[in-house]
């Protein structure tokens, strides 16, 4: 269960959040186009019929010729919460449940792409996608997807070539896409989703608790599937344990080496981190 107290605490990053956006996205949002915006342009002379509230009275002074100021329009800089709600995801107990904690992520990213209003879009996905905002963009909005969230049962498996290249085809602009996901699932699927997604600046966040990474078990054990019913008795040795943990660094790595290679970001969490720590790690650089 999500409680919103954790918002508040991180008004600590809202100060961090101008520089960065302005850092990776000031070039994006520039259009060629010209208007009343907030980026001065040039000056054309000026004709009947133009507002004179844009007449340059400091340049008049000086050519004693009406100018007026032409600025480049802005475009809304719209952030995109994609949150993984696949079975795998309900791993783990209390403040490491492993899709709350990936859920307050993406929920942060919400939180302070709003303080700077600036729009976002949070959405859940298994085999497709679901908008879950009602796209008001600000606080009030954010402690109701808090409580939207809450009410999600994570269940199904991810198909990420499928729900992110669905979702790829509804985003208009270049924007901040953040998936915030186990990547849990078919290595080639994984690479399609990044790849539908990778005309945006995109950010992966791999959230996995500490028993993913690290076998906590040994010897005779039973495993029963998260995203499908089966179980699975079997005899956990030393020599199991180190090539699953090969195994699960080699994906990682791939998916790692995939997302820069579309020049993506990608940062892995740890549920057994304290939170905020995480956070700064999965906040842009």
């Amino acid at each position: 269960m999500i409680e919103p107290d954790f918002l508040y605490e991180l008004e600590r990053f809202e100060s961090e959040l101008k520089r960065k956006v302005n850092s990776v996205f000031q070039g994006d949002q520039e259009t060629a186009e010209t208007g009343e915006g907030l980026i001065f342009a040039d000056h054309r002379n000026y004709v009947p019929g133009d507002d004179t509230r844009l007449i340059d009275w400091n340049l008049y002074a000086r050519t004693e010729e009406h100018y007026i100021k032409r600025y480049e329009e802005e475009r809304n800089l719209t952030t995109h919460v994609l949150l993984d709600a696949s079975g795998s995801m309900e791993y783990g107990e209390g403040a490491e449940n492993k899709f709350d904690y990936a859920a307050k992520i993406g929920l942060g990213y919400a939180y302070l792409t709003a303080a700077e209003n600036n729009d976002f879009r949070f959405s859940v996905f298994t085999d497709t996608f679901d908008r879950i905002d009602s796209g008001k963009s600000n606080e009030g909005e954010v402690l109701s997807l808090i409580d939207t969230v809450n009410e999600i049962e994570p269940e199904g498996r991810a198909e990420f070539g499928q729900a992110l290249g669905e979702y790829a085809a509804t985003i208009g602009s270049r924007s901040l896409v953040v998936v915030v996901s186990d990547f849990v699932g078919e290595l080639k699927g994984i690479q399609n989703g990044i790849d539908a997604l990778s005309d945006s600046y995109l950010r992966l966040v791999c959230t996995l608790s500490n028993d993913e990474i690290e076998l906590p078990v040994s010897g005779d054990t039973i495993f029963e599937g998260i995203e499908t019913e089966g179980r699975l008795r079997t005899f956990i040795s030393n020599r199991t344990r180190e090539r699953y943990r090969d195994r699960i660094e080699e994906h990682l790595e791939e998916v790692e080496e995939h997302a820069a290679s579309r020049a993506a970001d990608y940062v892995l969490v740890n549920t057994s981190d304290e939170f905020f720590d995480s956070f700064s790690r999965a906040w842009p650089e």
